[in-house]
């Protein structure tokens, strides 16, 4: 048997089953019939199905009643980063794309130690290469979830370096083999900026000619307006800026001012 002989359906069922090994580091019955809206015997059919093509089994945890992949494990197919942010993020918003990127290649062992770190709510030690200051010394984080800005998926959590919430880029930590966790002593702070909402104005470029900006405001559908507005977390507001290209010399729009949104 191979994936190429399963009729469509299952096949679907057992590239998702895969995926959430691969990236999740974790797979239950439960994830097939949610996704699927299949019953429990089917769901236990396409494990069966998913353990006699795979060449690394997973291993079954009966306390969790969850399969773990290990760390040899190998998937049987590729998924894109819009494939892994959706497995990732469980309902989570974001700002989305549609255009071809250039593919980031993320290792998925990375990322399903801060997945399950994340679901365990436990802390976990990285090394971390920064743009500014290179290669780091291991340090603790506590993931609490993943975000995708449309070109690459970035993990927010507490940098208890820093006493502060940051974002990482997966790509950028070390794949070091089985990394320490330990228990979370006391909860984190609250996220003040995750979930602070900001309003954002946006106009065309100051200095083009009355001409040009009624080009732009045609072109990014401002209608009758004279500027556009965009809501978003506060946390995302550097991320809004870079894929708008707002501080870019050549670019055809900029930002007038930022507002708190009252809820």
């Amino acid at each position: 048997m191979n994936l190429e002989s399963l009729k469509h359906a299952q096949r679907e069922r057992i590239l998702f089953l895969d995926q959430c090994l691969t990236w999740r580091g974790q797979a239950n019955r439960r994830d097939l019939r949610q996704h699927f809206d299949i019953s429990m015997a089917q769901a236990a059919v396409d494990f069966r199905t998913y353990l006699s093509l795979t060449q690394t089994p997973p291993v079954y945890d009966a306390t969790e009643k969850t399969y773990f992949s290990g760390s040899d494990h190998r998937a049987l197919s590729d998924a894109g980063p819009e494939q892994v942010f959706d497995l990732l993020s469980e309902g989570t918003d974001c700002l989305g794309t549609s255009i071809p990127l250039p593919n980031r290649v993320m290792n998925y062992a990375v990322i399903a130690q801060l997945y399950r770190a994340m679901r365990g709510e436990r802390d976990i030690q990285i090394s971390y290469t920064s743009m500014s200051s290179g290669a780091s010394e291991p340090q603790w984080i506590s993931p609490v979830r993943f975000h995708y800005d449309g070109e690459a998926i970035h993990l927010r959590a507490w940098s208890h370096k820093h006493g502060a919430y940051r974002d990482y880029l997966p790509i950028r930590i070390a794949n070091q083999g089985p990394v320490g966790t330990r228990d979370r002593v006391s909860p984190l702070p609250f996220d003040t900026d995750w979930h602070s909402f900001v309003r954002m104005w946006i106009c065309p470029r100051s200095d083009l000619s009355d001409a040009e900006a009624r080009v732009v405001r045609l072109e990014y559908g401002f209608q009758d307006r004279t500027r556009i507005t965009l809501e978003t977390r506060k946390a995302l507001v550097f991320y809004v800026i870079r894929r708008w290209r707002l501080t870019d010399e050549k670019s055809r729009l900029e930002l007038e001012k930022i507002e708190e949104v009252v809820t």
